[in-house]
């Protein structure tokens, strides 16, 4: 016995890895009840451990009831209810015939568990995550210490369903700045904007048959999200500045919708800015038509070039027809999973009640630091050194596109990533399967539509992928892309 005893490489304290082994072979009964443990020194010396080590391992079962200790006698193993010998019922349990309808519409959703995982040197293009690399470390440390200064035993216990009361204050001010009339709103913090959604998309009534517009494509959670949540999807083809509006009144006079789900700011998957004439003709048929606006503001804050291009929501003036869903994942530290609803005052109320019953609130010390971080001033240093970045990695692949898959037609105003539609016919999961071989991945498009079409269309992510990896693998993708199409 204790030949077994191997320390674990690592920050782990040896004497916790102690502790965890003899309390194993207790609870496996490989040590009995009332049976004399080694001396200090002697279980040392088995283990290859020092003797305090042991000492303080002792010390920790007896602490939490697996050891006792008799003065002048040694340590001994205590009575430890941990099962009879045969345990009292076993069965297995058939979980697939057990999950409900929305557990196994969730799985066949689920394109991540079935993508082409990218190998260890592979160059990967499918992630719009921003770069770690860029992360302001030391200013979110100090944040994080500030904060923990200021009020650390309050944050460290149960917060309030709505949020964090001074990001929320800092991010209404925020909103305020974007052209956003206020009077008769109010803000719900949620762990990010899939949370968001769905809280949104579980509150609303299908009165009208539980139909949603959104662009065609559009983003693949959202997708997800509708579905699981029940609503049919009807999708308006793209245009070069946004959503085909005579489409969309089309599809606005052929029946009644529950609610629109609009991406107007560096589209997801398109990367199209929406043109503010289309903003505004886009919000007159909504408030003609009496649908209710989800704006979800991805990547607002990435805007390389151009005017600043007010949200939707800032648009509908002091109107309640629009639910706007932010974040900073894509630009700050999508870790955290901070987001915001900004809404009506009284659907925020009903919201708050749905996000309280689902999760009680989201982490106070994630919502508490982020707000420290910004009210510290360095959100925006930070956005200039991260827009001067990616602006340059988006001219980078922008510039390789139009070298190597000229054939290809590129859409893409920013953001982290680029769109490109090769000639109808063309199969971009075949591409995909002859360029991971050459050690190169992607996002095929067709994940973005939700009526079969996309199949000649890819996303490109060049936020996390080094330069000479933009250079070697969009060559790569254009020379098998070109072979195929031969």
């Amino acid at each position: 016995m204790f030949n077994d005893f191997k320390p674990l490489e690592g920050d782990r304290p040896v004497r916790i890895q102690v502790k965890d082994y003899l309390k194993r072979l207790i609870i496996k009964g490989a040590l009995q009840a009332d049976q004399k443990l080694p001396s200090t020194r002697e279980l040392g010396s088995l283990l290859g451990v020092g003797r305090n080590t042991v000492i303080a391992a002792y010390a920790d079962l007896e602490e939490e009831g697996f050891v006792y200790a008799l003065p002048g006698k040694g340590s001994y193993v205590a009575l430890v209810s941990v099962g009879a010998d045969e345990p009292a019922a076993s069965w297995r349990t058939d979980w697939s015939s057990r999950v409900n309808g929305y557990a196994r519409q969730a799985v066949e959703l689920d394109r991540m568990k079935r993508g082409i995982r990218a190998g260890k040197d592979a160059i990967s293009f499918t992630s719009i995550a921003p770069d770690e690399q860029l992360f302001d470390l030391d200013n979110f440390r100090r944040a994080f210490l500030d904060r923990m200064a200021l009020e650390g035993n309050v944050l460290l216990n149960y917060g309030y369903a709505k949020g964090y009361k001074p990001l929320i204050d800092y991010l209404m001010r925020y909103m305020e700045h974007k052209g956003v009339d206020l009077r008769g709103k109010d803000m719900l913090i949620t762990s990010g904007f899939t949370e968001g959604l769905d809280i949104v998309l579980s509150a609303l009534g299908k009165s009208r048959g539980g139909a949603v517009l959104c662009e065609n494509p559009t983003h693949h959670t959202a997708i997800k999200n509708f579905k699981l949540n029940g609503f049919e999807i009807t999708g308006i083809p793209m245009e070069h500045d946004g959503i085909n509006l005579e489409e969309l009144e089309r599809a606005l006079s052929g029946r009644k919708y529950d609610c629109a789900y609009f991406i107007p700011s560096y589209h997801n998957p398109t990367g199209i800015v929406m043109s503010p004439e289309k903003r505004i003709a886009l919000m007159k048929l909504m408030a003609e038509y009496e649908v209710p606006v989800i704006e979800d503001g991805f990547n607002e804050e990435l805007r390389y070039s151009g005017a600043h291009a007010m949200p939707l929501i800032a648009s509908a003036g002091q109107g309640n027809g629009v639910i706007y869903l932010g974040s900073f994942s894509k630009v700050l530290f999508p870790g955290l999973r901070v987001g915001w609803v900004l809404a009506d005052k009284e659907l925020i109320d009903y919201l708050e009640s749905v996000k309280r019953a689902r999760n009680i609130h989201t982490s106070t010390l994630d919502q508490s630091v982020l707000f420290q971080y910004l009210h510290n001033g360095h959100l925006d240093k930070y956005l200039k050194k991260a827009r001067a970045e990616y602006k340059r990695k988006y001219e980078l692949t922008k510039a390789c596109c139009e070298k190597y898959i000229p054939f290809a037609r590129l859409s893409g105003d920013g953001g982290l990533h680029l769109f490109l539609e090769f000639a109808a016919g063309f199969d971009t999961h075949r591409l995909l399967a002859a360029c991971s071989a050459k050690g190169v991945i992607f996002t095929p498009g067709d994940m973005f539509f939700m009526d079969g079409g996309g199949v000649n269309t890819m996303r490109i992510g060049f936020s996390r992928v080094k330069d000479e990896d933009i250079r070697e693998g969009i060559r790569i993708i254009g020379e098998v892309a070109e072979q195929l199409g031969e």
